[in-house]
């Protein structure tokens, strides 16, 4: 299974989902992630947070939707659509399902408020990508799965 976390820069949300889901899913499932309009780089505290938490980085970059390895079977969108952030449509037959989460690259204040931004995006994702390998994905019909990923991403902080 091949999950996309996609968002419009893919240098840090999509970054942190695509790296944390592949530390913690089972054999056989996959994360990537894909920018609508990517930077061109990955957020250096992006890095620095997933290193620190034990996750290894090698090979991340920020890339095109056009350019993916593998087809999603499930497209997970991260933008903060309530901050006015468009989100990008992934178009073609995948369960799409959206978690928000504010955009770390955005904040401004001390180093401490900074990284204190990743972090929260960081343990956002974490959250939910937990809940979502805790459900019984083997005996999840497609309209189960999709109802279960969306009551996650309304009620997994």
């Amino acid at each position: 299974m091949n999950v996309l976390f996609l968002c419009t820069g893919n240098s840090c949300r999509s970054i942190l989902g695509e790296v944390t889901f592949n530390h913690l899913a089972p054999q056989g499932w996959r994360a990537m992630s894909a920018g609508s309009q990517p930077t061109g780089y990955v957020h250096p505290r992006s890095i620095a947070l997933l290193a620190r938490e034990g996750m290894q980085t090698d090979g991340v970059s920020s890339k095109s939707w056009d350019v993916l390895p593998a087809v999603p079977d499930i497209v997970i969108t991260v933008c903060a659509s309530a901050a006015g952030e468009t989100c990008p449509a992934y178009l073609g037959p995948v369960l799409r399902t959206h978690w928000g989460v504010d955009d770390p690259a955005h904040a401004t204040g001390t180093d401490e408020q900074i990284d204190a931004a990743f972090m929260a995006a960081y343990r956002t994702l974490r959250a939910r990508i937990e809940a979502m390998l805790a459900l019984p994905l083997e005996t999840l019909d497609k309209a189960a799965l999709k109802s279960e990923l969306d009551r996650i991403g309304r009620e997994v902080c």
